[in-house]
């Protein structure tokens, strides 16, 4: 037996006075209507209705069971109706993991002019860059370069930027010479976490060529601004998307290294768990951002 259906069916015979009343308002049979309502009396144990040929009446349990099952099931419209018009008025706290550059570099704008427009969003968002499980911990969204994790989320490229390979001028005029992407093993390395290739850095010359070699790492940490401003310190030479760098190389404080190699370019992608029933605010936010994106140029880079 469907109890929540019974409960309902029941209701509205008391709410009609009759079953024909409720069978009428219901769109199903008159008998269907008497069948639900002994299915749910012998459940129960208890006689709800009294029947004669004329009217119903409820019994005193039947009193008692009513009111409680009326304001249930007033309840459950309400909770549904609250769900329902945030899914469609787009409201609510928006939660977001991605990169501590990327969060820095483009999402935090963008979150204060979304929020200019759509005051009723609210975020809580990560900046620890690793790939986290978005539905185990609860994320609406993931914003991600390159690898994108489980093959069950749905990946949406929004950009592309590149990886720069930088170093300071200092340390470029006092470490060996540095013209072919194998000079790279005479050279101290940094390396980004969350890299799924860490130790091989690839470069392509001006034929196609792919050139893929294996460095040593002089310091390994997660997030990609401090291993930029450890190369901007001379520490040695990193790794890190553009809008990263492009502070650095703009001052004078890196310069990229191998200008006659190019490096590939890297998806930038919004994740999320589940196409089908996307929630508005997702829905919203991703339309605003890629949007944002493409008026603030992208991800060029200079």
């Amino acid at each position: 037996m469907d109890r929540l259906e019974a409960m309902r069916v029941f209701c509205t015979v008391v709410d009609t006075g009759s079953f024909a009343s409720a069978a009428n308002k219901l769109e199903q049979s008159t008998s269907a209507i008497s069948r639900w309502v002994a299915q749910l009396e012998t459940h129960l144990q208890v006689r709800l209705l009294n029947r004669t040929t004329r009217r119903i009446s409820l019994t005193e349990s039947g009193h008692a069971y009513y009111e409680r099952c009326a304001q249930w099931l007033h309840d459950l419209e309400t909770i549904e109706s609250a769900v329902s018009e945030q899914a469609i008025m787009a409201q609510g706290t928006l939660k977001i993991t991605t990169s501590f550059g990327f969060g820095l570099s483009y999402l935090a704008p963008a979150i204060a002019a979304c929020r200019l427009q759509y005051p009723q969003l609210q975020f809580n968002v990560s900046l620890s860059g690793r790939l986290v499980d978005l539905v185990e911990e609860g994320f609406d969204l993931a914003l991600r370069i390159g690898p994108t994790g489980s093959p069950n989320m749905v990946a949406k490229p929004i950009g592309e930027t590149h990886l720069l390979y930088v170093a300071s001028p200092d340390y470029l005029a006092k470490a060996p010479p540095l013209n072919t992407p194998e000079d790279l093993h005479q050279h101290r390395c940094l390396t980004y976490e969350h890299n799924t290739e860490q130790h091989i850095w690839s470069f392509q010359d001006k034929d196609g060529k792919q050139h893929d070699v294996r460095i040593q790492s002089d310091c390994h940490s997660d997030n990609s601004n401090f291993l930029t401003e450890l190369a901007a310190n001379g520490m040695g030479i990193s790794c890190a998307p553009c809008f990263v760098v492009t502070p650095y190389l703009l001052k004078g404080k890196v310069v990229k290294i191998l200008p006659n190699y190019h490096t590939k370019a890297s998806t930038i992608y919004a994740v999320y768990p589940h196409r089908k029933h996307l929630s508005a605010k997702v829905r919203l936010f991703m339309a605003f951002f890629e949007t944002w994106m493409q008026q603030q140029n992208g991800t060029s880079c200079p």
